[in-house]
């Protein structure tokens, strides 16, 4: 058996930070004529590095495999619209950005953030590897390369035009296999004097409040701030600044500029948040070795749940169809017997299967004419923006579910 290595620090793997079985491809959604194909299915275990305590996944498909076709749209949640205006505002001024600047953004999607800077003024460039949704960003009129972030680009960018004033990334770190390539590219692409935002769930949260559906093949590494600080600073990069943010359940915003860069001051929420992780034995292994008892606790308490409304001829129905809930849903072997349906509010999404459990995704409308007696919101990191949407089905009973950290009944 060949021996595992960290991604970032090359140190041998040995230690589990939790074992989800075996899983397909969270976004591997099925069409009708693939349900009589079989499906690759890859084990979902990850580890911790006793060296530089980064959790992370093994690498099992190229990320061309992964990304090139995909089916998550950012403007579909209106929430998430929202955090990206309030970033653009926020940011225009702190930066003191301008006409002449230039803002780039690493996995842009369909355009979602990128809209609001041009709309400002402000130039911008989208790089997003897969082609269906940069092209969703070109139709916006927002210039859009199909590529994969590293070195290589980094360079052909850097000598075909302007280095970036700001670099952004949104959930795109946890998706980089070659971490050190990725950071490397980085650090080469920002202007002297530029800036580097990104932001990423932080595994504080996933800890301390049970996330282990956020954990998928998709996402090869889960980050505290003490673990993505050395990784910036062996590549000359250093974090200055950080923001906790509620999206996903609890994320990272950290704030970087080149080593030695006079422009910036380290913050105070720095020490605070390193403080909170410290206080939860997270510059230490065992709290990592810990997590996996809440884990199969939970699962056990969605089957008994689910049982139980089968047994008593009750209907539960899903909300959404997010990665995490795929991760939810094959880890607890849960499939239409127990779940008769997921509704999304992506057409892209609509009409197919997701994978490992077969459960069919149908229009929001399915809600209505199924009358169930309980919703399970998979993507619980949006449970008031789909609770507001859904207040209607309160009218005949209806109540909503939410897996994570525990079961909850909601009215």
């Amino acid at each position: 058996m060949t021996q595992k290595l960290c991604r970032f620090c090359h140190a041998p793997l040995a230690d589990v930070f939790v074992d989800l079985g075996m899983s397909p491809l969270s976004n591997g959604f099925l069409a009708p004529d693939e349900l009589d194909r079989g499906e690759v299915f890859y084990p979902l275990k990850t580890y911790v590095c006793r060296e530089c305590l980064l959790v992370q996944l093994e690498q099992f498909e190229a990320p061309e495999q992964i990304f090139s076709d995909y089916l998550y749209f950012s403007s579909f949640s209106t929430s998430w619209l929202e955090h990206a205006r309030a970033y653009v505002d926020m940011i225009i001024p702190r930066l003191g950005l301008t006409p002449q600047s230039q803002v780039m953004e690493i996995a842009s999607n369909d355009g979602y953030l990128l809209q609001y800077f041009q709309a400002a003024g402000i130039p911008v460039l989208g790089i997003e590897p897969a082609a269906n949704v940069a092209e969703a960003a070109r139709h916006k009129g927002i210039e859009t390369l199909t590529e994969f972030f590293g070195v290589r680009l980094a360079k052909q960018l850097v000598s075909t035009g302007k280095p970036a004033d700001l670099l952004l990334g949104n959930n795109v770190l946890a998706h980089v296999p070659d971490l050190n390539d990725f950071v490397a590219g980085l650090a080469m692409l920002l202007e002297e004097n530029g800036i580097i935002t990104l932001e990423f769930p932080h595994l504080l949260h996933l800890i301390r409040d049970n996330q282990f559906d956020t954990i998928y093949h998709e996402h090869f590494s889960y980050f505290s701030l003490h673990t993505v600080c050395r990784v910036f600073a062996h590549h000359g990069l250093t974090i200055f600044d950080v923001e906790e943010l509620p999206t996903h359940g609890g994320s990272l915003r950290i704030y970087a500029c080149h080593k030695g860069s006079a422009r910036f001051s380290r913050g105070a929420r720095m020490d605070q948040v390193l403080a909170a992780e410290a206080a939860m034995g997270m510059h230490g292994l065992p709290a990592y070795l810990a997590f996996s008892a809440q884990v199969h606790r939970c699962k056990r308490e969605l089957l008994r749940f689910l049982i139980q409304q089968q047994d008593a001829g009750h209907k539960v129905v899903a909300y959404g169809a997010p990665a995490k809930g795929n991760t939810l849903l094959n880890y607890c072997g849960i499939r239409e017997d127990l779940l008769a349906f997921t509704v999304d509010r992506s057409p892209h999404k609509q009409g197919r299967y997701l994978p490992g459990t077969r459960i069919p995704v149908l229009a929001p409308k399915a809600i209505d004419e199924a009358r169930p007696d309980f919703i399970l919101i998979l993507p619980w990191n949006l449970q008031d923006e789909i609770m507001g949407q859904l207040a209607h089905v309160r009218d005949w009973g209806c109540r909503f579910v939410i897996p994570i950290p525990s079961v909850r009944i909601l009215p």
